[in-house]
């Protein structure tokens, strides 16, 4: 059975308050909306995560908690400051978390790193917008041999919260 990942970026954020730093922002109404029509997507194509990585910033919280609301579930979480604006090499390190049962792992981040991971894994680029996921098959290894494979992965499906 292969691996499955998700990469998909936080819903859309608020710029309301300047003074606020960048980790601390929360999600706006278009965010709020957004993140549950992922999940729902997820459910739709039988894509669910078993486990999840996350950012530590207050907008991959909130985008999560929305997503839990959907899934009804408690969904393994971990979440790394190491991942916020993380890129692959920070992705292959934090791939030591994933437990080997894990068949569907979601890691929720930011750009311009999750663009440069999708492409590291699967060898194309995808335009990473708000609320918008990366679906990936990957080898059958253990997760952190399974991250490193550069090129490997199979992009099958893209999915956008925004109508």
């Amino acid at each position: 059975m292969s691996r499955r990942l998700i990469i998909m970026r936080h819903a859309k954020s608020s710029w309301a308050n300047p003074s606020m730093t960048d980790h601390a922002r929360p999600l706006n109404d278009r965010g709020n909306e957004e993140a549950p029509r992922v999940a729902e997507q997820l459910i739709t194509l039988g894509w669910p995560p078993d486990f999840i990585l996350s950012s530590d910033a207050e907008r991959t919280r909130q985008t999560l908690a929305r997503m839990n609301a959907v899934w009804g579930n408690k969904i393994a979480v971990e979440y790394l400051r190491s991942l916020y604006l993380a890129g692959y090499s920070e992705l292959t390190a934090a791939a030591q978390l994933i437990p080997e049962t894990a068949h569907t792992v979601m890691c929720l981040g930011h750009n311009p790193g999750w663009e440069e991971v999708v492409e590291e894994l699967s060898g194309q680029f995808v335009v990473m917008k708000t609320a918008m996921a990366a679906l990936l098959d990957g080898p059958d290894l253990p997760w952190p041999d399974a991250i490193r494979q550069r090129g490997e992965w199979q992009l099958t499906d893209v999915v956008r919260g925004k109508h």
